[in-house]
């Protein structure tokens, strides 16, 4: 716990003791490091004020241990902290997450024995029981319900709402998935959503078996199916409904004929079907294009927030989600973390491919030549930046992105490395007016950042530069593929080089 966390600064018509006799006592924080010795004011079951050397403080009784004659019976408030929303992801996340808070905060966790997944932190010494966590699996609008009702501090969902804040989380791909002795090869993104649609209804028009496609899908209330129509901005028939997903993979793996789209997370026993966009450009949900977006069906996981203030433990929680130790958990859940990572632009040659394949009539030779003078000896990070449909603001996973490039760079993780935020278009339209597209794009990300940071040298935010039509993920006669290069993306040079 910080600074900001022991001194609410004047707030002292919060507590008054009028008549009261002080009493001295002793605050120390929980993970230690900081202790303030001094005479109880007063408490009000959550906050302290006391009298120090460094004048009256009031401190929040969740984040500390009070010793001495003065202190109340209550030394640290019970924090009842409730998770709902989507059953798997909820199930496989939390577990490992709640348990690496615990052992990052020097805590003694516990998990329940009844159904459902529930547990309790608390302090090593006394046994005392500082946290009660629970976990329900809910349907979206129940879970939306219960947050309104101020029945949960927090709601696991594969997509944002406007009524509550929202935190990504972690990382997710939706796949088309078969079973593994079907030899269709690919399916391209226009074809998979004509079978979703039920416009396409034999595997021969996608060059495997002359048999009926049976489509399985998830119930229209789950999470992920809504996710599913969201993306697509189209109702899916499913012959086959389930429930959950594990279910879902089991039957399509046992179906040689079935088809479906899941989760990369629970893929299980069915094979994933490979996947081209319309122009051929192969799309591969690997870490690092799901982390960046480049993968059309890359799916969010989000931690959605009440708009009321939430226990002490809670919000420590939610500072903790962007730690290294939980990333790791994220990952080891199977999940893709959102750490962001960096990779050698010369290790994807499909991006310089599709860069040659894709380009228009009006980009020139020199045009490519000088992208591939800037992306020589540079590395791409994963962070990256896309706008909400028809807007220049930064759609809710960018938000995040910026935050935390904001923080690395803050933190100097970057030292001795030369940024650029490179801009990108689509190929729609004028070559001239693309490029100027591309770089309005880069100096909002530049903008926001600089908001983000104030207190970064000038010297150390990135440098902009716009590139264009030049570089496309995909190809620009869909309006997803369109989507997709309408990027700002973060790269690094050796210090100097440019």
């Amino acid at each position: 716990m910080g600074p900001k966390a022991w001194c609410a600064a004047a707030a002292l018509a919060l507590l008054t003791t009028t008549g009261a006799v002080a009493q001295d006592v002793t605050l120390t924080a929980r993970e230690g490091g900081i202790r303030l010795d001094g005479a109880l004011q007063g408490f009000d079951g959550e906050f302290y004020r006391i009298e120090t050397s460094y004048g009256t403080l009031t401190v929040d009784a969740e984040g500390v241990i009070c010793e001495g004659p003065g202190c109340p019976d209550l030394t640290a408030p019970l924090a009842v902290i409730r998770f709902v929303g989507a059953p798997e992801t909820g199930a496989a996340l939390l577990p490992p997450l709640v348990q690496a808070f615990a052992t990052q905060r020097g805590l003694r966790y516990a998990p329940g024995n009844g159904v459902g997944y529930t547990a309790t932190l608390s302090e090593p010494a006394s046994g005392k029981i500082l946290a009660d966590i629970s976990f329900s699996a809910m349907s979206p609008d129940a879970g939306h319900d219960a947050m309104t009702a101020g029945a949960a501090e927090f709601a696991i969902a594969a997509a944002t709402d406007p009524d509550f804040g929202n935190r990504a989380l972690a990382m997710d791909a939706l796949i088309p998935i078969m079973a593994a002795d079907n030899p269709t090869p690919v399916i391209s993104s226009r074809d998979l959503a004509a079978v979703l649609a039920g416009e396409i209804v034999n595997w021969q028009a996608l060059g495997g078996p002359d048999m009926p496609i049976a489509l399985h899908a998830m119930a229209p209330d789950t999470d992920m199916q809504r996710a599913l129509v969201a993306r697509l901005g189209r109702e899916i028939t499913g012959e086959v409904l389930h429930t959950d997903l594990a279910a879902l993979a089991t039957a399509v793996a046992a179906d040689p004929y079935a088809l479906a789209i899941s989760v990369q997370s629970a893929q299980g026993a069915a094979q994933r079907l490979a996947l081209t966009d319309s122009c051929g450009f192969p799309l591969l949900p690997t870490p690092m294009a799901v982390k960046a977006q480049d993968y059309p069906l890359s799916l969010p996981i989000y931690l959605l927030t009440p708009r009321r203030r939430l226990p002490l433990m809670a919000r420590e929680f939610l500072e903790f989600l962007s730690t290294p130790p939980a990333q790791a958990a994220i990952a080891g859940a199977g999940y893709i973390d959102r750490g962001a990572v960096q990779q050698a632009m010369t290790a994807d040659g499909l991006r310089l491919i599709n860069a040659i394949q894709g380009a228009g009539d009006d980009v020139a030779l020199a045009d490519l030549k000088a992208l591939v003078a800037v992306m020589a000896g540079a590395d791409r990070l994963s962070l990256t930046f896309r706008f909400q449909d028809g807007s220049t603001a930064l759609d809710a996973p960018s938000q995040q992105n910026l935050a935390d490039l904001a923080e690395l760079l803050l933190a100097g993780r970057y030292a001795g490395k030369s940024l650029i935020l490179a801009g990108f278009s689509d190929g729609s339209g004028d070559a001239t007016e693309n490029l100027a597209l591309s770089q309005e794009r880069a100096e909002v990300v530049a903008g926001a950042l600089r908001e983000a940071a104030p207190d970064l040298p000038a010297g150390q935010l990135p440098q902009v530069m716009a590139f264009g039509e030049v570089l496309p993920m995909a190809c620009d006669t869909t309006s997803l593929g369109r989507g997709l290069n309408r990027r700002v993306e973060v790269w690094l040079t050796p210090e100097g080089r440019l």
